[in-house]
């Protein structure tokens, strides 16, 4: 055990930070006169635990390798999820284990699904940390992605290096240094939208919530009807700016400020994913138009085409009512996801690019069969060992859904619950699709079992598949 010392250390100093954050919505508790003991005992037992992991373990190894590295990763997200639970668990609203844990699994990983059914009259306490949860999920994921997942040659991710002098025994001094600058460009981010959203008539409250969690792309709002309950197209429009923002990749950000002035522009992902965005909403503009004309609404159109690609969830109209081309545009919509590197998650855009450049280079060679073609993406030659990792991701990423959408089948949830159930989980997005889960349901009617099947394609979803898969492969800690 002594070998897993970092691990357990950093573990502490997260919930450490986790305990901490729950003294914030007591001060809430305090202004809205609901004050009571479940988030000062939650921070309490929260910070307890830390200390004891903190203390125990200082005497731990700087370097982290690979093993550790996947652990750290697993554990992280399982530990905040179980700790984040508490105040939901102690609330006064009764939740039981399983629903706290769920809500906040939801939370963290910026999923967005949620058992409250009545998000109106919940307290207000209980809704800032819901918010709380999923901006730490957001920057979470944003640090775990440039800094270890590259490391751990993850699906792929391993393109997205700092620098070719990367290593497991470098990870840690140089993730501090990045994560200081993504810290503070995230929070930047989270404060103007903050500010314009209450420019344009939310409250001081509800736009401090949304903000967070529209630039985690989390999607958890204070209202059962989300963004569509204000009815406000400035919102909207501020609500799908900050999204796409959060959608980007972060490291695109530094090596702005670091004077790439251009980075937006030719960094091929980037485009690529607004042209899918653009390229949906005229796709479904021209469906709804010639064959739901009555359901045409271009405001809804650019808002949930946004909301579903980006795996946000916030909803400002009914499209599960849209027809049937609508749901499976959506639903292809949540496997695509954003930009690597972003709060976003999904398959990712770059994995769909590199997978069409593999099938074009295949085509090539059919006809060419003398030819030696080179694959390159971001100015990289794409060899077939990288190349090797996106399908073997993609093909993962599919199977998991359809255990997924069987395990919710025989759990008695519908065909289209289990379908949608399954793309939502594991693409990190909120809603699903049909009556009980879709834009306007929740999750609160599901049975017990299926509530847990969702927890664990959350966090399969939310830390690319391999990197809770490998550690049960005996192999891998063997080697």
């Amino acid at each position: 055990m002594s070998n897993y010392k970092t691990v357990f250390f950093t573990l502490g100093i997260l919930q450490i930070i986790l305990g901490i954050s729950m003294i914030i919505p007591v001060f809430v508790q305090i202004l809205f006169s609901e004050l009571d003991s479940s988030f000062i005992g939650a921070s309490i037992v929260t910070i307890i635990f830390g200390s004891l992991f903190f203390l125990s373990n200082l005497d731990h190894d700087k370097k982290l390798n690979l093993q550790q590295a996947f652990l750290l990763t697993a554990l992280s997200w399982l530990s905040i999820a179980v700790f984040g639970s508490i105040p939901f668990l102690l609330s006064s609203m009764n939740l039981s284990i399983t629903d706290s844990f769920f809500e906040s699994m939801s939370g963290i990983t910026t999923t967005g699904s949620t058992i409250i059914s009545n998000l109106e009259i919940a307290p207000r306490s209980i809704l800032f940390w819901r918010a709380i949860l999923q901006w730490l999920g957001g920057i979470g994921i944003i640090v775990m992605a440039i800094t270890l997942m590259p490391i751990m040659n993850v699906g792929g991710m391993q393109l997205f290096r700092i620098s070719s002098n990367d290593s497991s025994e470098k990870i840690l001094p140089k993730s501090k240094e990045i994560a200081l600058r993504l810290i503070y460009i995230y929070s930047i981010l989270t404060i103007l939208c903050a500010i314009f959203y209450k420019l344009f008539g939310m409250s001081y409250f509800d736009s401090l919530t949304h903000s967070m969690t529209t630039i985690a792309t989390g999607g958890f709002s204070n209202y059962n009807e989300s963004i569509g309950y204000f009815n406000n197209v400035y919102i909207e429009i501020v609500s799908m700016i900050f999204i796409i923002l959060g959608s980007l990749p972060f490291i695109a950000y530094i090596r702005f400020l670091n004077g790439d002035r251009q980075i937006f522009k030719s960094d091929s992902q980037i485009i690529t994913f607004l042209k899918i965005i653009l390229f949906s909403i005229i796709i479904l503009g021209l469906y709804l138009s010639f064959t739901e004309i009555d359901k045409f609404n271009l405001r809804s159109i650019f808002f949930n085409v946004i909301s579903i690609i980006s795996g946000t969830g916030y909803v400002n109209d009914q499209f599960d009512n849209w027809g049937s081309f609508t749901i499976v545009l959506f639903l292809s919509l949540m496997f695509i996801g954003g930009c690597a590197g972003s709060t976003t998650c999904g398959v990712k855009v770059f994995r769909f690019q590199i997978l069409y450049l593999f099938i074009v280079n295949q085509l090539k060679k059919m006809i060419y069969p003398k030819g030696i073609f080179v694959i390159k993406y971001a100015q990289n030659s794409i060899n077939e060992k990288f190349i090797a990792s996106i399908i073997s991701f993609i093909f993962f990423y599919f199977i998991i859904f359809f255990g997924l959408s069987a395990l919710l089948s025989l759990s008695g949830l519908d065909f289209i619950t289990s379908i949608s159930g399954a793309a939502t989980s594991i693409s990190n997005v909120g809603p699903g699709l049909g009556s009980t889960i879709g834009p306007n349901g929740n999750f609160s009617t599901l049975p017990d079992v299926s509530k847990w099947i969702l927890t664990v394609g959350m966090i399969l979803g939310r830390l690319e598949l391999f990197a809770i898969l490998v550690l049960f492969v005996p192999a891998f800690w063997r080697n």
